[in-house]
């Protein structure tokens, strides 16, 4: 089943309690999950309290996959085999595959540019041994299949029975699209290999199959597996993958192993293979035919890529995060580039930090590598254990793409969450640790550079839409932000819809929080949201309550303004009065979005008071409130001293006392009034 499109629930408008209807201010609406969501509650698969339930189950699939790249005539030929388990409770009378590379017919739907190759050729199609068909209009009887765009729909030839299983077994063949593909393809001299073999779509206990097409715009959700892959190449061209490499003796050079062993067991940055040694024999054993295989394996991942070229150095480092029994485990960092790009000599030191960085953040990464891949694209690319980052960058650029696509490897490659449907569950979560672990690698060391300011950089670009009408809620599926994909001309204030809902309105979401309750409970319900969730299908009402739980309040007033609604904060002094016996500062709500608001005094000895204005306060209706301080001679009030909250206009926060170049003081109210 298709996953309903999402939408803003200000259709259904607030019922405002009396207070509200007297001041006229509407209040958030309860978070209400879909009936599909409810009913996966109701037969125990998911819970109330952010966990999977005690009948929560995943089919799974196991890959074996052969691949042959010929970068002579730019083809990809594979076969293989997929071996599929039904864990669910459901007889399924049909299967659904992807088949991304449709994306490239020239009927495919698309909502961007691409290059048109004729998508991917089928050949060789049997089910447990026995051929199947396709047919061309109607719906499949059994064995048989139909294709649309990017859907396979098979009809199997008996219904595969709860705790059953099923092989498939094909082979197909594409012309690898020319370089920005979207997310893969080929220069002539880089191959990076995404999106390259059938895949079964998810089947889950909440919508049932996954039948999205891929679009071009939108990115995916996909099911956890095991493959096995062998990879044919030129010799001399390295092969990098997803997976560990199994049959290493066979393909690369004595030196070369000694090299990558040395990488294992030192912090320094090796260069595993130099620029004069970009040939076979050398850079790769010598092979047969002109010929080598590579043979890798990887569990427990939700899909499989592959670079390839001869035009690449290799440098190799290792990373060291926390292991669940309190030791250290070491992690291969690798990075593949053409050595004229010079700002990738440290490509390898940033993936380290980030996958050292991100460990301690949110949980250790459990995978045996991370690889960073030059090349191809216009910005960057996750898949499992590898990320593809293209264009000529600068090191804090260069930073920042790296860190982002390795946060991915947490989210959805470790969560695993349907970013098609719910793009901000990803990018959002990702951009949050991004602005983060940029943070702590410059930590101040450029201070000349503001676009190293993650933060203020993430909130400038929610400002320029939140407030506008042209901003977006998050909780819409990623084919229907108003972006165009590229396809035809837009407006560029209304083109930034998508990536303001995605990226920065949920990053600066998920620093409120971190503001409000304080950075050690928000890393408790960050972590125990990600350990709960690691390798299994969450929606976003399982984070929901997963925050809600750990955190201990319900958090709709919080979920709904900002992720259903486009509603803005606004806070602002009022007035200040000094009085003899007490300081009285009024805050003003002037958004619709609630927030507590957090007030510091500064008096003039330099001492601080701080109060907050609880978000209950503006729950009941009210848009103004008074918080009485310590006498005293005031210096400076501001609201959210922090900076956590995403306040749109940040001018009427403060109020402060200017001290004038002669004897004496004035006051003024920058944004507010001074008495």
């Amino acid at each position: 089943m298709t996953r309903p499109l999402l939408f803003a629930l200000s259709a259904l408008a607030l019922t405002p309690p009396a207070a509200a209807q007297l001041t006229g201010r509407p209040l958030p609406h309860p978070v209400f999950p879909p009936p599909q969501f409810e009913a996966a509650i109701t037969a125990g698969t998911r819970t109330r309290t952010g966990e999977p339930g005690p009948t929560y189950w995943q089919n799974r699939a196991a890959y074996t996959l052969r691949a042959t790249l010929d970068p002579t005539t730019n083809v990809l030929r594979g076969e293989g085999t997929i071996r599929y388990r039904n864990a669910s409770p459901n007889e399924l009378p049909f299967l659904v595959l992807k088949l991304r590379q449709n994306l490239h017919r020239e009927d495919a739907l698309r909502n961007r540019r691409v290059e048109i190759t004729g998508g991917i050729s089928l050949s060789g199609f049997t089910v447990g041994g026995r051929p199947v068909a396709e047919v061309t209009e109607g719906a499949p009887e059994p064995g048989r299949y139909r294709i649309d765009g990017t859907i396979l729909t098979l009809a199997l030839p008996e219904p595969l029975a709860p705790g059953a299983e099923v092989e498939l077994a094909m082979n197909w063949q594409f012309r690898i699209p020319a370089a920005g593909a979207p997310r893969m393809g080929q220069d002539g001299e880089v191959y990076y290999i995404g999106y390259w073999y059938p895949q079964v779509a998810v089947y889950d206990d909440v919508y049932g199959w996954d039948t999205d097409q891929y679009l071009g715009l939108a990115e995916h959700y996909m099911g956890y597996a095991t493959y096995d892959v062998t990879v044919t190449a030129p010799a001399g061209w390295l092969v990098w993958a997803t997976g560990e490499l199994q049959n290493i003796d066979e393909v690369l050079p004595l030196e070369i192993r000694r090299r990558l062993d040395r990488a294992r067991t030192t912090d320094e940055i090796v260069r595993v293979v130099r620029e004069n040694e970009r040939q076979a024999g050398t850079s790769t054993a010598r092979g047969e035919g002109g010929q080598l295989t590579w043979r890798f394996r990887a569990e427990d991942v939700r899909d499989f890529a592959f670079a390839s070229s001869n035009r690449y150095v290799w440098d190799a480092t290792r990373a060291l995060v926390g292991g669940g029994d309190g030791t250290r485990d070491t992690v291969g960092i690798h990075a593949f580039y053409r050595p004229d790009r010079t700002t990738w000599r440290r490509a390898a030191e940033f993936a380290r930090f980030s996958i050292e960085h991100l460990s301690e953040t949110i949980i250790p990464y459990p995978y045996p590598h991370m690889t960073a891949v030059e090349g191809l694209i216009g910005g960057g690319m996750e898949y499992p254990m590898m990320t593809l980052i293209g264009v000529t960058r600068d090191d804090e650029s260069l930073f920042g793409v790296t860190y982002h696509e390795i946060a991915h490897m947490w989210f959805p490659m470790i969560v695993g969450q349907d970013e098609t449907a719910y793009t901000w569950m990803d990018e959002g979560l990702v951009s949050y640790n991004t602005n983060v672990g940029t943070d702590a690698f410059f930590d101040g060391s450029a201070p000349n550079r503001p676009e190293v300011d993650a933060w203020a950089r993430n909130a400038q670009f929610h400002y320029f839409l939140a407030g506008t009408g042209y901003a977006v809620e998050p909780m819409r599926h990623n084919d229907q932000f108003p972006i165009g994909g590229g396809t035809q001309q837009v407006d560029p204030v209304q083109g930034a819809a998508r990536v303001v809902a995605s990226y920065s309105t949920p990053a600066l979401l998920l620093r409120a929080i971190e503001g409000i309750y304080g950075r050690t409970r928000f890393l408790e319900a960050y972590q125990t949201y990600a350990r709960t969730w690691s390798y299994k299908h969450p929606y976003p009402w399982d984070l929901f309550h997963s925050f809600e739980a750990t955190l201990g309040e319900d958090l709709d007033w919080l979920w709904f303004p900002t992720l259903f609604e486009t509603w803005t904060v606004d806070q602002a002094v009022g007035a200040v009065e000094q009085r003899a016996d007490a300081v009285r500062v009024v805050v003003r709500d002037l958004g619709l979005a609630p927030m507590p608001a957090p007030v510091r005094v500064t008096y003039a000895d330099g001492t601080t008071a701080e109060q907050t204005v609880p978000v209950a306060t503006w729950l009941a209706g009210e848009t103004e409130a008074a918080l009485t301080f310590p006498a005293g001679t005031v210096r400076r009030v501001e609201i959210d001293p922090g900076g956590y909250l995403p306040d749109i206009d940040v001018t009427n926060n403060v109020w402060e006392v200017e001290q004038p170049v002669n004897s004496g003081a004035s006051t003024s109210a920058p944004g507010g009034s001074g008495e």
